[in-house]
């Protein structure tokens, strides 16, 4: 079978590989591979904001693996229904950089998840991300006073 007869992946395929290869593998090409140039993502920068294409997922992924070293994604479990693959996640590593709003703390991280990736023609082209950005923001320090109290 040729390149071009090969039957596109699945979408819990290509959110397998998502993880692996752009996060765990670090390859920026992946992003390319993967993501449509003209995809739509949601909970990856702005609030309420949703991102576009592989440019601006490219700054966001540059900005994590400048702060963020050591890390490794477990997908602790990835469902399919139709188009769309949905992944929970576990995230591990060690804050080494700025770029997080903070000086790197060197502190250890666990953060998770849940993202679901829609795909046709074998490329993402939406994503949905939730993610405990209010826990990192605790593991970093950079919660205190009340706010702190309310997420032990």
């Amino acid at each position: 079978m040729s390149e071009t007869e090969r039957p596109n992946p699945d979408a819990a395929t290509l959110i397998r590989r998502w993880f692996d290869e752009v996060w765990n593998q670090g390859r920026e090409e992946a992003i390319d591979e993967l993501l449509s140039e003209d995809a739509t993502m949601w909970g990856i920068g702005r609030p309420g904001e949703p991102s576009k294409g592989s440019s601006e997922f490219k700054k966001f992924h540059k900005t994590m693996l400048s702060a963020l070293s050591k890390m490794k994604i477990t997908l602790d479990q990835v469902v399919q229904e139709g188009d769309t693959a949905f992944a929970r996640w576990t995230v591990t590593a060690k804050h080494t950089g700025g770029g997080l709003g903070t000086e790197a703390t060197q502190k250890q991280l666990k953060i998770t998840g849940i993202s679901a990736g829609r795909v046709r023609d074998g490329m993402i082209v939406e994503a949905w991300n939730i993610w405990d950005q209010i826990g990192m923001a605790r593991q970093l320090g950079m919660l205190d006073g009340p706010a702190a109290t309310l997420f032990p």
